[in-house]
């Protein structure tokens, strides 16, 4: 075997065998390749772009960074409230966008110098699984005793529909506008679109946000999407549910969305956010006989695919497209392939946020779903953050929402406030736990923080309710 170290192009020879293959270097393909390298395996991680995937250049990092910028433009708006004399002066998106820039550039740096510290061949270059054990990059073949396929996903858009990165966006080009526009509309009320639609609104643009479906965040627990749409009107973020996208007509100024119906929006922009789609085109996934399933990969339990040998994690694997599921699912394949006879990723406590204002956040079953386990042996409580030091202090609102089997276990935590995605580790715990609240309810919380709620909530389902009314 290759001592396995170093960078290889496609007119690299050496160093052709490894123990693990890695398609794509994005949450999942990157953890598998770190954690396979830590068991003393020998691994070449393939990827075409740069180190990280979406999640790191495209996605959850520099979002996040435009969302706490977002919510710095607030605290200036909202200053007074405080007693602290504040104004805005506006959003200077060149200063916005070399943060954001600055904030993946280190990560990307950190994690280059991890890789490169566990003697991991990283393969530059387009992938192609080319045989049962075999990746091709640029002519050259990578043969692992294990292939795991890790390629991502990519936006998604509707038929008929073209994003032409000018007035017609996709996420990757809403992270890199030059100007805050002056309106928008935002085709899809999931969590991209919800997101996006927070940032554009705190830096004062006019947002108007179509969702086919019912709710916002139609995931989400229908309490928590309620109390989403309740503050996002307060906003002065407008919604249309129930509503379906017929077509965009691109003028000089702008564009005119139509929706079925009749209906039009005019805005500056269009943002289409209507999720992402797995990258398994053109990559040999179907011809060496991986099971798929509308472009996704079908795997079991364990992340193995219908060929012997191949696994494959995160967004391409139907599920959750998050990416701590990636990651945790990558550090499973290494161990299990390692022989250490992991426990697999369980999808029921993966934990889940919008990190728009206010955050949702959630782990486990919605009371609907809950009740389509379980029937009527099912009951739910809401703590209003009202009562709640911290969310106080921060001028907040909210609530903590636990859902239970009677006599049984917590088996779904909701959470809706500024901030409550830090909560979420806790409810995971829980959950996973699948502790009753009677287990919950001694344990000791700081104060004052907002992770108070989840203590007085376990309390009141306890039977025991302090700062709230029996």
């Amino acid at each position: 075997m290759p001592d396995g170290s170093g960078t290889a192009t496609g007119s690299d020879r050496g160093a052709r065998e490894f123990d693990v293959v890695v398609l794509g270097a994005g949450s999942g393909g990157y953890a598998c390749a770190l954690r396979a390298a830590q068991l003393g395996l020998s691994v070449a991680l393939v990827e075409k772009d740069k180190l990280g995937g979406t999640c790191l250049h495209v996605g959850c990092i520099p979002t996040k960074a435009l969302l706490h910028a977002a919510e710095v433009a607030d605290s200036a708006r909202h200053a007074e409230r405080f007693g602290v004399r504040a104004s805005l002066e506006g959003v200077d998106m060149a200063g916005v966008n070399a943060y954001q820039d600055g904030v993946v550039s280190r990560l990307f740096k950190g994690l280059e110098g991890l890789v490169r510290s566990r003697g991991i061949t990283v393969v530059e270059g387009h992938g192609r699984l080319v045989g049962p054990r075999t990746v091709e990059v640029d002519g050259t073949a990578y043969v692992g005793r294990h292939v795991v396929l890790a390629s991502g996903s990519r936006s998604r858009s509707l038929p008929g529909l073209e994003v032409d990165g000018t007035r017609v966006l996709s996420s990757e080009h809403a992270l890199h506008l030059d100007r805050v526009p002056e309106s928008v509309v935002v085709l899809g009320g999931g969590v991209i679109g919800v997101e996006f639609a927070s940032v554009w609104r705190s830096f004062g643009a006019e947002v108007t946000i179509l969702e086919a479906l019912p709710h916002l965040v139609p995931a989400e627990d229908e309490q928590s999407s309620r109390a989403l749409e309740r503050a996002f009107r307060k906003r002065g973020i407008r919604f249309h549910t129930g509503t379906r996208f017929e077509s965009v007509k691109v003028t000089g100024s702008g564009v005119v969305v139509t929706v079925e119906g009749g209906a039009t929006h005019e805005a500056d922009l269009l943002l289409v956010a209507v999720g992402r789609g797995p990258v398994t085109d053109g990559l040999g996934y179907d011809e060496q006989g991986v099971a798929m399933d509308r472009g996704f990969v079908t795997t079991d339990e364990r992340c193995r695919t219908s060929v012997s040998g191949v696994y494959a994690v995160g967004d391409i694997v139907p599920g959750l497209q998050l990416a701590h599921r990636g990651f945790a699912q990558g550090v499973f394949v290494a161990e299990d392939i390692a022989g250490l006879e992991p426990r697999p990723v369980a999808e029921s406590s993966i934990p889940r946020v919008t990190y728009s204002e206010p955050e949702v956040a959630s782990v486990g079953l919605t009371e609907a779903q809950a009740r389509e386990q379980h029937g009527d042996a099912v009951s739910s409580l809401t703590y209003d953050l009202g009562g709640n030091g911290k969310s106080q202090i921060l001028g907040t609102q909210g609530f903590v929402k636990l859902v239970r089997v009677e006599d049984g276990p917590v088996v779904g935590v909701h959470l809706v406030g500024s901030r409550v995605g830090e909560l979420v580790g806790e409810a995971q715990l829980i959950v996973g736990w699948e502790a009753h609240p009677e287990d919950v309810a001694p344990f000791v919380h700081a104060h004052p923080t907002q992770d108070e709620a989840l203590g007085e909530a376990h309390l009141a389902l306890a039977g025991k309710p302090l700062h709230a009314h029996a």
